[in-house]
């Protein structure tokens, strides 16, 4: 069985021009080559493409099919050339992107704004990741790139990183909550009885970190920053929150900030990226996330 893409071309010619002269001027060829390239087509397929009635030549239900198929595998074989031709000149034709839970992905938005502005055709993907799952996903070469990760407490050889910007933490609680009615500060013993809410860690090799949470406390685990801040609003439990990331809530009052008798630290961000990693649209996104972060 064969179909080659100058059958699909010529099947595409002959639908959009309306005739088999009109196709052979199209592409540069003499009507009985394109003749020749259907009959050779249905041979070699044995189905009928077209079907004759009177001077007209008609598409049968299986050629309509071969033309809008072969169309996406014209428009595939160009997409291959065009993506050959990015990767000659130095651009991948893919980056992934790893954000940590924490980072807000309104930030890498903007950036990408601006990166669609040079119209690379380089595809963009974002995936999203938790504490070591950030490193895991540039180590096991899942990310090309990740923003917003803790300190890699992890063997990072071949891969470089650097500090982009600290987030400092609230321990917060949904406006109805009962430690409201507490004195304050509160203490370790006033919290424990309350869920921990905690982000899992997404790391699928590496060792998962630590969350802020005191010890004996149930724990209510969710996959996502977005997730816990929920939750803590809906009153399912208590947990630290990084404050550029739930602004909003505290103005509207849906999480309370608690002065309690162990502060969480003000904790750096990084960004990484692999040492070997030479492509263009990683170096771009690196140099322009050092100048806006």
């Amino acid at each position: 069985m064969k179909l080659s893409l100058d059958a699909c071309e010529v099947l595409d010619a002959i639908d959009r021009k309306g005739s088999f002269a009109a196709a052979a001027a199209t592409l540069y060829r003499v009507p009985s080559t394109i003749t020749y390239t259907v009959q050779k087509l249905e041979e070699d397929l044995g189905i009928i493409v077209y079907r004759r009635e009177g001077r007209r030549a008609i598409l049968t239900p299986a050629g309509k099919v071969l033309l809008e198929q072969g169309r996406e595998l014209l428009k595939a074989a160009q997409n291959i050339v065009e993506v050959a031709k990015q990767v000659d000149r130095g651009w991948e034709s893919r980056i992934t992107i790893a954000i940590d839970t924490i980072y807000d992905i309104n930030e890498l938005y903007e950036v990408v704004a601006e990166f669609y502005k040079l119209n690379t055709e380089v595809e963009v993907n974002i995936i999203e990741e938790v504490l070591g799952g950030s490193w895991d996903a540039i180590i096991e070469n899942r990310a090309d790139l990740v923003i917003g990760a803790p300190f890699p407490d992890v063997n990072t050889q071949g891969v470089k990183f650097e500090e982009i910007k600290c987030a400092d933490w609230q321990f917060v609680v949904g406006k109805s909550h009962p430690l409201l009615k507490y004195k304050l500060p509160l203490s370790e013993e006033d919290i424990k009885p309350y869920h921990s809410i905690v982000i899992r860690d997404s790391s699928k090799k590496l060792p998962p970190m630590t969350h802020r949470i005191f010890e004996k406390q149930t724990v209510m685990r969710v996959a996502t920053l977005e997730q816990k801040i929920t939750a803590q609003v809906k009153g399912l439990g208590v947990g630290f929150l990084p404050t550029h990331r739930i602004i909003n809530q505290l103005e509207v009052g849906d999480l309370i900030p608690l002065p309690i008798n162990k502060d969480a630290p003000v904790t750096p961000l990084f960004l990484g990226w692999r040492t070997n990693n030479k492509g263009k649209a990683t170096r771009w996104f690196i140099n322009k996330l050092r100048k806006s972060l």
